[in-house]
């Protein structure tokens, strides 16, 4: 979770974007041009591309308190997403036969839903693998993406526990319900609409398929088979410890107390049969390392500046808060432009008296702050923090996943941007309906 203060901020110069950009790069052409060296060396890349940053600000900005704030949030980040993986990895949920387009459609829809109780982060975690196992015959890159697009993504736009952004803008002020009051419309839109155009895509997909693997449906139907149930609990004490605000660290402590009951309370039987290993948080965590440390002088500018950016309208807010929030991360950005929309009228953030009147007379720049940051956040595996585990536990199962230039070019912006536009045109613009 990112807890960003302002009072740690300094104005880094423009430059200091390029180590984030590196990262970038690293992370969508390493492995497609110099694959086997990224595979051996891509953690020394990463704490090298941060290792700039981190120095920059030690040595240049003197400001140790930011790198101690994005340390703690980084600590935070693995905390929750690892604990995460460790007890989902402890539940296995056996299906027999093989998913038709229509089963799929019902299982995304389910996931959907459940990332707005256990956040979208515990549903991908939980669900990722029994849905590559009910695909299994006929896998293709599409199903991983309109997962992430999905589950990890779009589907916890609802409630502040769905997805990071939400939930800081729940410890700002903003009312529990309030998200699903005004953002249930465009949820809607875009849930149902992307489960439409999976369903067509799959369909096609399962026409294809030998009619051995086609019959595997008929002949058997789908039965599904639980277990390590137990984790549940540990879960929901995972989820639970979200809301832990003080002090400092007990919420962390938590999580990795709960990873670690699960871990040792699960007959490796489970384990097995989930091919659990720890090599996709390993990559995750070696990976957002750079991440982050690369993101501080992105966000610290952007903050800084984002007056001189001339926002006034929520289309304008909806798309660059969206923009940003698919290639930085969508919690911190959320914050940077839902501060300066109270900015734009006026209102100080961190004044509660200033956030009921900022959900009376200008709740549209919320909404479209909110669903630019959630929906976004799909664009690419490093908008959110399900992304690029959902992508690596594939790779691990040996599951087909689109590279990451391949991710944005041949499904993001053909998919995700259109039904964007459309969002953008029904709520957000001087003739929209809703």
């Amino acid at each position: 979770m990112n807890f960003f203060l302002a009072e740690t901020l300094s104005d880094p110069h423009p430059l200091m974007v390029l180590p984030f950009v590196a990262m970038l790069a690293a992370i969508a052409l390493a492995p497609i041009l110099i694959k086997h060296h990224w595979e051996r060396h891509y953690h020394k890349i990463s704490v090298g591309l941060g290792a700039i940053a981190i120095f920059y600000y030690a040595f240049v900005l003197k400001n140790w308190e930011r790198i101690g704030h994005t340390l703690h949030e980084y600590v935070s980040f693995i905390a929750l997403i690892g604990s995460l993986f460790i007890v989902a990895g402890g539940v296995h949920i056996m299906v027999k036969g093989e998913a038709k387009p229509w089963m799929n459609c019902v299982f995304l829809l389910f996931g959907a839903i459940a990332s707005n109780i256990i956040g979208t982060t515990g549903a991908s975690m939980l669900l990722v693998r029994p849905w590559i196992r009910m695909n299994r015959y006929r896998f293709t890159g599409f199903h991983t993406v309109f997962f992430i697009f999905i589950v990890s993504n779009v589907g916890g736009c609802l409630t502040p526990i769905g997805d990071p952004p939400l939930f800081l803008g729940f410890l700002k002020g903003v009312p529990f319900w309030w998200v699903l009051e005004h953002c249930w419309e465009a949820w809607v839109v875009a849930l149902f609409g992307m489960l439409a155009i999976f369903y067509f895509k799959d369909r096609v997909n399962y026409l294809k398929a030998p009619r051995e693997i086609r019959e595997l449906e008929t002949g058997t139907g789908e039965t599904w088979r639980f277990g390590g149930l137990h984790n549940l609990l540990f879960l929901a004490i995972i989820l639970g410890s979200v809301f832990i605000k003080s002090p400092a660290g007990l919420r962390e402590v938590i999580m990795i107390v709960a990873a670690v009951a699960s871990y040792f309370t699960t007959d490796k039987q489970t384990h097995n049969a989930n091919d659990f290993s720890f090599g996709p948080i390993k990559e995750v965590a070696w990976l957002f390392i750079g991440i982050f440390a690369t993101m501080m002088p992105a966000l610290d500018y952007l903050e800084l500046h984002s007056a001189k950016l001339g926002l006034h309208t929520e289309t304008q807010f909806y798309w660059l808060t969206g923009a940003l929030s698919g290639v930085l991360d969508n919690a911190p950005t959320y914050l940077t432009f839902l501060a300066s929309a109270f900015g734009v009228v006026g209102l100080n953030i961190d004044d509660p008296a200033h956030m009921q009147i900022f959900i009376t007379e200008h709740h549209h720049y919320l909404v479209a702050i909110s669903i630019g940051a959630v929906f976004f956040g799909a664009m690419t595996y490093i908008g959110n923090g399900p992304n690029l585990m959902v992508k690596s536990i594939a790779e691990a199962a040996g599951a087909k996943t689109p590279s990451f230039f391949r991710y944005v070019v041949s499904y993001s912006l053909p998919v995700l941007v259109p039904f964007f536009f459309i969002i953008s045109m029904l709520f957000f613009s001087k003739h929209r309906i809703f």
